[in-house]
């Protein structure tokens, strides 16, 4: 199962540390840094399935970082813990409204941490916690790495296999050919928006008919069985 990628924006290296050290153990591939400019940056490049984020940072503050990444259509809907010595109650629902899932007040446990992260990730985004993901006959087992459809075995390439997985985590929402660029290739920036169009004709022809994908003119593709036969 591919690990969870997370985007811990803490600017105390003892701290940072101890936080990437335990959910390290949990299985989650960890990003640090403690620069707010920075973290907008990872925020494009890591593509994270969860942000810890301290309130007070360098630059930019905690807040306002959450702020902007609440407005970026590629990270709007990413989780967001944030991590603060700030435990008024004011400061609590200012960041909660700011768009935060959670809000945790320092000192705490990082066991504490991590199962809150499991939490809000099973909330929020519940197929990253899944071990398999289903749609409309087809099944992906994320632990063995096989696909079926129908019960039927379907052989992937490595990029078909994420492609198909990015559409299972999403069934339903469009995505551009740029989007599924810059989230299924993990170096993007010599490859060009046809590739695209190539792997989804080789997926749909994995997978079989009647055909899922569907395409949306001037827009991108989708997972979409209505109107399937």
């Amino acid at each position: 199962m591919l690990p969870k990628r997370l985007l811990l924006v803490e600017d105390d290296r003892a701290l940072a540390e101890l936080v990437s050290f335990h959910f390290d153990r949990a299985g989650y591939a960890v990003t640090r840094t403690g620069d707010g400019e920075e973290a907008l940056i990872l925020a494009d490049e890591v593509k994270p399935d969860l942000v810890l984020l301290d309130w007070m940072i360098e630059g930019i503050s905690g807040i306002e970082v959450c702020r902007r990444l609440r407005r970026r259509q590629a990270t709007a809907n990413v989780p967001i813990i944030m991590l603060t010595a700030r435990g008024e109650e004011d400061d609590k629902i200012r960041g909660l409204e700011t768009g935060a899932d959670d809000y945790l007040t320092k000192p705490f446990s990082p066991k504490e941490l991590v199962a809150r992260a499991g939490a809000v990730l099973r909330r929020v985004r519940p197929a990253l916690a899944a071990e398999a993901l289903s749609y409309a006959g087809v099944e992906m087992d994320l632990v063995a790495h096989r696909v079926r459809r129908d019960g039927h075995s379907i052989q992937l390439g490595p990029t078909e296999y994420r492609l198909l997985r990015h559409f299972l985590e999403n069934p339903g929402r469009v995505f551009s050919r740029q989007q599924l660029l810059e989230t299924v290739w993990p170096h993007s920036e010599d490859i060009e928006l046809r590739t695209v169009d190539v792997h989804i004709r080789r997926l749909r022809l994995a997978v079989g008919e009647p055909d899922l994908i569907r395409t949306v003119r001037s827009a991108g593709y989708a997972l979409d069985a209505e109107g399937v036969a």
